[in-house]
């Protein structure tokens, strides 16, 4: 029977993939509906998004270093909390840099950067749900193969979205900060791929 303090390593990285959904789900929505004016407001709220992930991730790491007995090596736990936690960062580095560079209007690129995030993120969370699982799962393997593939995905559309870009170079400035903006949408894939890679290392050292 598996003890109480087990669930709650596993339930505490699965709430951090929550913050991960709430922060995607920002994002995207900001990008369909966006408004420079509007930025101020968007950035609180992503930052508070990310601050209650923090503050979540800090609780565990208390936990952890009273744990005698844990689910799986604390070092794993440490690396899954912080995988995590970058997601969330870089989604807020996205939202961010819309702000400093005073974006005005969002390119069609961003959009499906936003959608794939958002799928990406909610596969995550079906991962870590069967993660306290993983001996037994059947489905586990298939969903980090379906990150792996969603982060493929975005390395494609940031290929095509920056030679897009650069096919009809205009505005030096526009240029330099689509640049900069694509390759943090970027990253966010890359970072959901991360976690996916570290539940899969994860699984291979206890099976």
């Amino acid at each position: 029977m598996a003890r109480k303090s087990d669930q709650y390593y596993y339930h505490v990285l699965s709430e951090g993939i929550d913050y991960c959904m709430q922060a995607a789900d920002l994002l995207l929505k900001t990008l369909k509906n966006y408004h420079p004016e509007k930025m101020d407001a968007c950035i609180r709220d992503m930052h508070a998004i990310e601050h209650a992930a923090d503050l979540g991730k800090h609780v565990m790491m208390s936990r952890l270093v009273k744990e005698f007995i844990t689910p799986i090596e604390r070092e794993d736990i440490i690396e899954l909390a912080q995988t995590i936690d970058d997601v969330t960062d870089e989604i807020e580095d996205v939202v961010l840099r819309l702000y400093m560079f005073h974006i005005k209007t969002i390119r069609p690129e961003a959009l499906q950067f936003g959608s794939i995030i958002v799928s990406c993120c909610k596969a995550m969370k079906s991962m870590m749900e069967e993660f306290h699982n993983f001996n037994k799962s059947g489905t586990i393997h298939q969903m980090i193969i379906d990150i792996n593939r969603m982060e493929e995905d975005g390395d494609k559309l940031y290929t095509d979205a920056i030679h897009s870009l650069y096919s009809n170079p205009s505005d030096a400035i526009e240029i330099f900060t689509w640049t900069e903006i694509f390759s943090r949408l970027e990253r966010c894939c890359d970072a959901c791929e991360d976690v996916a890679n570290v539940v899969e290392s994860v699984i291979m050292k206890n099976t």
